[in-house]
């Protein structure tokens, strides 16, 4: 039973110290920071679902607007853009938004 128990135990740490090294990658191969995704919470979307605005960007599809300067603005490696939103939903909260260009 505790052999058992031991090997149990070992593979479920080997299980989550593999799966806590990085999150998942954007299609073109860069990493999602581990701070924007947890392996579901980004993806890259089309230019259109994003408005630039004089304040900041709008995510079209949910009507929220991230601020010029706010921390959760990203460049974007790819120089398209990808937003990351809880649990990956359409109408989740804004987790991170990768911009191409400067973000700063």
């Amino acid at each position: 039973m505790n052999s058992r128990l031991t090997t149990i135990g070992t593979a479920l740490a080997v299980l989550c110290l593999s799966g806590t090294a990085r999150a998942h990658d954007a299609p073109t191969g860069w990493a999602y920071p581990l701070s924007c995704c947890s392996g579901v919470d980004c993806r890259e979307v089309p230019a259109d679902w994003i408005a630039v605005r004089p304040d900041g960007y709008r995510i079209v599809v949910t009507g929220e607007v991230i601020p010029y300067g706010d921390p959760r603005l990203h460049f974007s490696p790819d120089g398209r853009f990808h937003w990351c939103s809880v649990a990956g939903s359409m109408d989740g909260r804004t987790i991170c938004l990768f911009v191409p260009g400067s973000s700063s």
